[in-house]
């Protein structure tokens, strides 16, 4: 099975792909916080600004790792909803709302740190590259190319190491263009295609985005 030393690694491999398509006004749009070093290095090789985008996955109640759909910034009181799940596990309107405002709580707590005093880049008119470190549903990916669709992007192109390959197909509807490394049939976990994918805390994101200069270009 193909691996990544690390999502460093990932990143440069993207990036090495990503530089070929000769993007026209590129920024990158990193979703945290496993997507920040993976957008650090692709923005850093293309000479694109690095911008954050913050989404955050609504898991089903009582399973929180299955999504039931996820909620974007800015637009945090819409969000995108996989029906199949809902209906399969019978979530009332009551327990979805009570999930999405939690996570539009973490959303908010996320931006007050990690925005503190930068600058956000307008993607309208830009080719908006979003980042992660991985897909396993695409419930977070959709709703960040959903949002930068809204926000005006001229062009989206999803950027991400490994994705199981059913999850890729829904979001060629949302995405001009998708780069991923391996789509895999054989899918256990994002993490399982690395050898290092320790779990990053806000000050570690924090640092990785000071070196990238975000929010000063």
């Amino acid at each position: 099975m193909l691996r990544f030393a690390d999502r460093t690694e990932a990143g440069r491999q993207l990036a090495n792909q990503l530089r070929a398509l000769d993007l026209p006004r590129p920024v990158v749009f990193a979703l945290p916080r496993g997507g920040v070093p993976v957008g650090a290095e692709i923005a850093r090789a293309l000479g694109a600004p690095l911008d954050v985008l913050l989404v955050r996955k609504i898991g089903a109640p009582g399973q929180p790792e299955l999504a039931l759909g996820a909620v974007a910034e800015p637009d945090m009181a819409h969000p995108v909803i996989n029906e199949p799940v809902r209906a399969a596990l019978a979530v009332s309107g009551a327990q979805l709302e009570q999930a999405r405002q939690a996570e539009a709580r973490e959303i908010q707590r996320r931006r007050a740190l990690y925005g503190a005093g930068r600058r956000r880049i307008d993607p309208r008119g830009r080719t908006a590259i979003v980042v992660d470190d991985g897909l396993a549903t695409g419930a977070t990916a959709r709703a960040a190319l959903l949002a930068l669709a809204r926000a005006g992007a001229s062009t989206r192109v999803l950027a991400v190491p490994v994705a199981p390959a059913e999850a890729l197909p829904p979001l060629r509807r949302e995405a001009d263009q998708i780069i991923c490394l391996i789509e895999a049939e054989h899918f256990p976990s994002v993490g399982a295609f690395y050898d290092d994918f320790h779990q990053l805390d806000d000050a570690e994101v924090l640092q990785i985005l000071d070196a990238a200069g975000y929010g000063t270009t």
